[in-house]
C-alpha cells in the first residue's frame, strides 16, 4: 500500500493573511510560501507527526476552533523564552509525558498552537 510521507501544507483562513504569515515567520521560523524560483519554502526536520482526529465536542484546542497545529521544537525552554521576550504569552504544561513536553500559545488571530519537544 502507498502511504503519504508527511504534511505538504497547512491551509486555513485568516482575517489578515499577510500579517499572520509574517508573525509565523518572525516568531516560529516558518518561511512563507515562495513567490518565485529563488526562494525556499519552510523545510521540516524529519521526525514524528501525530495525526489525530478528535471528537467533535473536544475542548482540547478550544471550544470554538476546529483545528490546532502542533510544531516540533528541539528546545522547548529556549523557544518559550524567545516567544515570551517578544511579548507572546506561552503556557508550559508542567506534566512531562513519556513522549515529551508541551507548551501552548495562540497566534494573533487566536488560533491555537502547541509546541512539542519530543523525547
Amino acid at each position: 500500500m502507498e502511504t503519504v510521507t508527511g504534511i505538504g501544507g497547512l491551509f486555513f483562513r485568516s482575517k489578515d493573511p499577510e500579517t499572520l504569515a509574517t508573525w509565523y515567520r518572525e516568531h516560529l521560523g516558518v518561511n512563507l510560501v515562495p513567490d518565485g524560483n529563488d526562494a525556499l519554502p519552510w523545510m521540516q526536520e524529519a521526525g514524528p507527526t501525530a495525526f489525530t482526529p478528535f471528537p467533535e465536542d473536544s475542548d482540547y484546542f478550544g471550544n470554538e476552533r476546529v483545528w490546532m497545529i502542533n510544531f516540533r521544537v528541539r528546545d522547548l525552554d529556549a523557544m518559550v523564552a524567545q516567544l515570551t521576550k517578544a511579548g507572546i504569552a506561552v503556557k508550559i504544561n508542567p506534566e512531562e509525558f513519556p513522549f515529551g513536553r508541551f507548551a501552548r500559545l495562540e497566534d494573533p488571530e487566536g488560533n491555537p498552537i502547541e509546541l512539542w519537544e519530543p523525547k
